[in-house]
């Protein structure tokens, strides 16, 4: 471009530009004054077919001014008044710009543009003549051209080899393509074609430097990683990989964790440090690194922490140093800090020293994981962090730093409690330091987190409690069915020899439902023992819950809500059906007494899987499958004092005269029983939750619900009339007595025995097998299962019948394997003694 004083020579094409000039007008001005003069000088005659002309040829004017003006060939001077910068700026652009109508043609074209583009037979080429070549370069300008058409805005960079002057090998190029709206409605493609070759030159050389930069990382003579706050490895350098055994190229960015390499006490530790806003903190460590192959590598880490303006840790940068043998530092002393760095940090024991005051100097990872953010208080040396204010109680632990800095030796280990709502039981060892101590040191704290060791041992106390007194309660009811079955035995004599219009068969009558309800209290002792006899079925619990949700709802009335939610698709369990009920309304009832003025009662059931189990964390519960059934309500709640004791026999927190305090403890006994877990959650004010948990059942082909099998038809009544010789061995004299008036009132000979030996006495002298024996299990001198196994050395098919006051599963372990034996819990109605003596009979 040429330069003639301050105006600039453009070299541009502008085919939209359609200005006008004065002297135009002021030329036509002066004709039209001119011919009117002349008229003056014809006469009227001559002037009329002039005069007549040139209004005939002013109207053509005028009707073709209004066509071209309709159609944008003649425009107002006004309506297209151009901004000489704006097309100064784009004439003089260092960019080349083109602006393409739809139809192809080129309105405008910058002289950077026709320096790059250059004339084709008289012509501007377009922009897609420039490009040309190698495939991506075409595609890339297709997706351009494509943009335009469709009016949207693109842009691509394109290397181009040779370069569009021809001067060099390649050159890069930024074109880019927007929509222009024109003043007729249409849309023009505004292209613009920027060379960016010493732009990308410099990135590229970027580029390299940085590859050169992690070169040099990445094969230093030390480790280097960064660690995210949250413990992931975010960087590693090919050093220490290889130190480590691990190929970059798999594991790559973030695809390792520090508890892949750090001991998880060390972890805790390094990623849980805290600071001043904007402050930046280094931390030491010796320790040992975990090699992939499972080895250790001896390293000191130098830990650089950064933390933001809002008090939050960034990424570490850490510098590993190898201490395994073979370096500059003496081998003695390298070996002894290396031996002293694995004691002091892989240690399952917490130890620290302090000063005077307690304030923590050094510590372990195991004694910063025990006591937390007080410990990275004291190191970072925050006034006032102590280890005193670790403790519920301060008094033992200052006097034993006392007698600490005073030399003392003679200090016993203390028992604490650790503050917090959540605190636990440690055991520490105070030490004095001596005359080695600095940085004021005068006391080494040994620490051992003994909660789980206490837990351990409240609950072996516990359980050894709920034994005991499940042992007591089991026998107090084998004792107490033995007087209820001479009750319950000789009322059903009285009853079966008086009507019901007798005055004295409602005296009789009032005698045994008092003698059930007290089986009904000794079957909650045996409950509790789990001693009772179950009965075991396949149940869907959603089932029995909904059957048994209109006698709940009568039981809770009309104040307590109940919500029963049902799991989807709920696994089969095995229990004993009426036993499950029992401890539904057992839970139910207890609710209602916690909600005196109304609430809600929820009942859920769910599926649990194994994992879902174990992560649970219920006490003793094995990972496995199980049923969950839920009870909660919005009552009262319970103490975590009350929590402790509710499962004990005649604990009740009810007025007395309302409650046994069996309730609960059945429930515990039923579910223990049925191979279940129970767990409960209760807050003072914000209600109680049960959660029972059973095992999965995996029904076997030939077994059925316990629904389908009540569809079954139920079989006629059979006489209970028979004959044959029994054997009844019951060692007390009334239920002896009312169990062989019964049997001989049936038809039967019966031969009474008061103990085993007596039993066998009786064969031996009779010389051959009775019918049937009835024995009971607990007797002095030869229980029911060793007479059992003396019988069958004489007649191995004799027919046996056991009958007690524990659950056939006590005594079943001391029979041999696949002893086959009918069973008759106590106490029992002389109607089932004969129903049970018929059907063993008649096999």
């Amino acid at each position: 471009m040429a330069y003639e004083g301050d105006t600039p020579k453009s070299a541009a094409i502008d085919r939209s530009d359609r200005s006008g000039h004065i002297g135009w007008v002021l030329l036509l001005a002066g004709v039209l004054v001119g011919a009117t003069l002349s008229l003056r000088f014809l006469d009227i005659e001559q002037t009329q077919p002039l005069i007549l002309g040139l209004l005939a040829f002013f109207a053509m004017a005028g009707v073709f001014f209004l066509f071209a003006m309709a159609i944008g060939v003649v425009q107002f001077s006004g309506q297209t008044a151009r901004n000489d910068i704006t097309k100064l700026m784009a004439d003089t652009s260092g960019d080349g710009l083109v602006v393409i109508e739809d139809d192809g043609r080129i309105t405008y074209a910058n002289e950077s543009y026709l320096s790059i583009a250059g004339l084709q037979g008289g012509e501007v080429r377009p922009v897609e003549r420039l490009f040309m070549g190698a495939p991506e370069v075409s595609e890339a300008i297709y997706r351009l051209a494509q943009a335009a058409r469709e009016h949207r805005p693109g842009t691509e960079e394109i290397r181009l080899s040779p370069s569009l002057s021809g001067a060099q090998e390649f050159g890069w190029y930024r074109v880019r393509v927007r929509p222009v709206p024109r003043p007729s409605g249409r849309q023009a493609a505004f292209w613009t074609i920027s060379e960016v070759t010493h732009e990308r030159e410099r990135q590229e050389n970027v580029f390299q430097e940085l590859q050169h930069a992690i070169d040099y990382l990445d094969h230093a003579p030390a480790g280097f990683l960064s660690v995210a706050p949250e413990g992931s490895i975010i960087y590693l350098n090919a050093t220490l990989a290889s130190w480590l055994d691990y190929d970059l190229a798999q594991v790559g960015s973030g695809g390792l964790n520090l508890t892949d390499i750090v001991p998880r006490d060390v972890v805790s530790l390094m990623t849980s440090f805290s600071g001043e806003p904007g402050s930046v903190r280094t931390e030491t460590f010796d320790l040992d690194l975990r090699r992939r192959n499972g080895q250790f590598l001896p390293v000191r880490l130098y830990h650089r922490i950064a933390f933001g303006q809002d008090g939050r840790m960034g990424p570490s940068r850490t510098l590993v140093l190898n201490r395994s043998a073979g370096g500059e530092v003496d081998e003695g002393q390298r070996a002894a800090e290396v031996r002293f760095a694995r004691f002091f940090n892989n240690t399952p024991i917490a130890i620290a020293t302090v000063d005077r005051s307690g304030r923590i100097v050094h510590a372990n990872a195991p004694f910063t994981k025990l006591f937390g953010a007080l410990t990275r208080m004291a190191e970072s040396g925050a006034a006032g962090a102590s280890i005193l204010d670790s403790f519920r109680e301060r008094g033992p632990i200052e006097a034993a730093l006392k007698a600490a800095a005073e030399n003392r030796g003679d200090i016993l280990p203390l028992e604490l409690q650790t503050a917090g709502d959540s605190g636990g039981s440690v055991r520490i060892w105070v030490t004095p330091v001596g005359d080695t101590g600095a940085d004021g040191e005068t006391a080494i704290l040994y620490a051992l987190d003994t909660t789980d060791f206490r837990k351990v041992e409240e609950q072996l106390a516990q359980s050894q409690k709920m034994n005991a007194v499940g042992q007591l309660a089991g026998g107090v009811a084998h004792d107490f069915n033995n007087v209820l079955q001479a009750i319950i035995g000789y009322s059903d004599l009285l009853l079966a020899n008086h009507r019901p219009t007798d005055p004295s068969f409602q005296d009789i009558m009032q005698i045994k439902q008092n003698a059930n309800r007290a089986a009904s209290l000794v079957r909650q002792l045996l409950a509790f023992s789990r001693r009772q006899t179950l009965r075991p079925e396949v149940l869907n619990l959603n089932d029995r819950l909904y059957d048994l949700s209109m006698l709940l709802k009568r039981l809770l009335g009309e104040r307590v809500e109940l919500d029963l939610s049902h799991g989807r698709d709920l696994w089969f369990v095995k229990a004993d059906v009426n036993q499950f009920e029992q401890v539904v309304v057992n839970l139910a009832v207890n609710a209602r007494d916690a909600m005196p003025n109304g609430g809600k009662l929820a009942i859920r059931t769910a599926n649990i899987s194994a994992a879902e189990a174990a992560r649970l964390n219920v006490s003793a519960m094995p990972p496995a499958d199980y049923v969950v059934v839920e009870v909660s309500d919005t009552g009262s709640g319970m103490t975590p004092d009350v929590v402790e004791k509710i499962f004990e026999p005649f604990f009740t927190t009810k007025e007395v005269g309302k409650g046994t305090g069996l309730g609960l403890s059945t429930v515990f006994g039923i579910v223990k029983q049925s191979g279940g877990y129970i767990d409960v959650d209760s807050k003072p004010g914000e209600g109680t939750t049960f959660r029972i948990y059973l095992p999965r059942h995996i029904p076997e082909v030939q077994e059925a619900p316990e629904e389908a099998k009540a569809d079954a038809p139920k079989k006629p009544a059979a006489d209970m009339t028979g004959q044959g010789t029994i054997l009844l061995v019951e060692d007390e004299d009334p239920v002896r007595a009312v169990n062989a008036r019964a049997l001989s009132a049936r038809g039967y000979t019966v031969l009474e025995a008061a103990s085993g030996i007596e039993a066998m006495e009786i064969i031996e002298e009779r010389g051959a097998p009775v019918d049937l024996v009835v024995s009971d299990v607990v007797m002095p001198e030869m229980d029911g299962p060793t007479l059992l196994r003396e019988l069958r050395k004489l007649y191995p098919d004799l027919k046996v019948i056991f009958v007690s006051g524990y659950a056939e599963e006590a005594f079943r372990k001391n029979l041999p394997e696949g002893e086959d034996f009918n069973f008759l819990p106590k106490p029992f109605s002389l109607r089932q003694l004969v129903e049970t003596v018929k059907q063993a009979m008649g096999r």
